[in-house]
């Protein structure tokens, strides 16, 4: 529980900082984020409920923190949805891959990962966002380059794939490593004979 919570902490704060530090030169910042890869590999080998929670309250909070402190937006738009629903697939895709997890297998679902939050959030700007067309041309302008005085969708998009895999990767090693077993108290009797 207390890697769960730490986990929870760490990536809240590095979401906040990101988006707080994540305009002018650093709009990589923003896509080069651990919740995907925490949310598929939550599932694989956290607990059930942790799983399912973690990349949802993670979302929640530093959303929240950012919507009120530096964006200064309201926290329930539409445009903010579909993340959490992306994060929802990524965990039933991790869900899936449970005692058969490989690194092969974690990267080829990172990269689906990255396909369903991409697909699902910029096809939810897409939908909100009146620059864009409501037309298949205006879906695949949210698709590719995205709106004018922006880098393109695409040009995030690649910092996704490049967190997402290296965060997975990252996640997954940390799995592996064997832990040693917690100290055993001594018994009374014990003492006197070593």
């Amino acid at each position: 529980m207390f890697a769960a919570l730490f986990l929870l902490v760490v990536v809240v704060l590095y979401r906040i900082l990101s988006g707080f530090i994540g305009s002018g030169d650093f709009h990589w910042a923003h896509n080069f984020a651990p919740v995907a890869a925490i949310a598929l590999c939550g599932a694989v080998y956290l607990p059930r409920r942790i799983a399912a929670m973690l990349p949802i309250t993670m979302l929640f909070i530093s959303d929240l923190v950012l919507n009120l402190f530096h964006y200064h937006q309201p926290f329930f738009t539409f445009d903010i949805l579909p993340r959490y629903g992306a994060l929802a697939l990524i965990c039933i895709l991790g869900f899936a891959l449970r005692g058969v997890a490989s690194i092969p297998r974690l990267l080829g679902a990172s990269l689906v990962s990255s396909v369903i939050f991409y697909v699902i959030t910029n096809t939810g700007s897409w939908l909100s966002e009146p620059g864009y067309a409501k037309t298949f041309a205006g879906w695949m302008q949210a698709m590719t380059i995205g709106l004018p005085g922006y880098p393109s969708t695409l040009w995030f998009y690649r910092w996704t794939v490049a967190s997402d895999l290296f965060y997975t990767l990252l996640f997954a090693m940390c799995m592996m490593v064997p832990f040693k077993a917690e100290a055993q108290p001594v018994a009374k009797g014990e003492l006197a004979h070593s």
